[in-house]
């Protein structure tokens, strides 16, 4: 009778919203598209959303520690108890915090970005913002334009950088969105040299720091760890490729996952030790000019 009456609550546990529970545990989404929200993992420390909830599986995906799953082995990793110990946690919230997928009219309704126009970076805002980050004006518009985009009846503005599929990711001072479809941006040469980097300000800082080893190279930003797997089929067509992911567990993760894998890649994370990335890094030198002598070591 007992192992019947576990089966029910678990079944009902699974129904529990993930999204729903996070929140009351304090974890907020950084960004949501269609299909999923993304969150700086519960389970570890990182700087970037390498954490996806499906909104319509109502299933979870830590992409640092390659773990997934439902609500409850979600519990019991956060609060490192059995399934039992889970489901009690759970059982008092399991009418308030039930699992609804979202229509599609009201989904799309509510998070659809649609660009409206993409020019040069003028405003002030989004100049200081750059500066804020230590890029040189010059370089925000060597890589990025000025995208105005409407989402959730407003009218928003942010500096962009276009991915290989004509998406959009955006970023100001208080919002990091991106349009769809998303996936990695790519930055072609005809180079035989490849610079991987993990996001928009990475790649911005190493074209600050030195513009010509980025104007001679290939360069891929990821713009999410989870698009890994997608660029690993151009990887073997350079003669070397440089990676500049960050200097926490998913980044170094991948990291070696790449080097493991392929014979040309080269972990150019020592460059910024100390510091998260390399903006991180860029920031904490102070004026941009300064990161002279980062240039001697990338380049040498």
């Amino acid at each position: 009778m007992e192992n019947i009456e576990t089966s029910k609550s678990w079944e009902k546990a699974r129904n529990i919203c993930i999204v729903k529970t996070l929140a009351k545990l304090g974890h907020f989404p950084s960004r949501k598209t269609e299909k999923e929200a993304w969150f700086l993992s519960p389970l570890r420390s990182e700087t970037q959303a390498s954490f996806s909830v499906s909104l319509h599986k109502n299933l979870w995906y830590d992409f640092g520690i390659g773990k997934g799953g439902s609500i409850i082995d979600l519990i019991m990793e956060m609060k490192s108890c059995t399934v039992k110990e889970a489901l009690e946690y759970l059982i008092n919230d399991m009418t308030k915090l039930s699992f609804r997928p979202p229509k599609t009219e009201d989904r799309l309704r509510r998070t659809e970005i649609r660009i409206l126009d993409v020019e040069a970076i003028y405003l002030q805002g989004l100049i200081d913002y750059l500066k804020s980050r230590n890029i040189p004006l010059e370089v925000g518009n060597n890589y990025c334009k000025q995208i105005w985009y409407h989402c959730k009846g407003k009218r928003y503005f942010a500096i962009g950088v276009q991915n290989h599929l004509e998406g959009w990711e955006l970023r100001n001072k208080y919002f990091k969105n991106s349009s769809s479809p998303k996936t990695f941006s790519l930055f072609e040469n005809d180079s035989k040299q490849l610079l991987i980097t993990e996001g928009m300000f990475d790649f911005l800082s190493l074209a600050t720091i030195d513009e010509g080893l980025v104007q001679s190279s290939d360069c891929i930003i990821l713009n999410s760890l989870a698009f890994i797997k997608r660029i690993e089929t151009l990887i073997p067509k350079y003669e070397r490729v440089l990676l500049y992911l960050d200097n926490d567990p998913a980044g170094k993760k991948a990291t070696a996952s790449l080097l493991n894998q392929f014979d040309n890649t080269i972990d150019c994370s020592d460059f910024y030790s100390g510091y998260v990335d390399l903006n991180e890094k860029l920031i904490n030198e102070g004026s941009w000019k300064k990161g002279e002598n980062l240039k001697r070591k990338i380049s040498g």
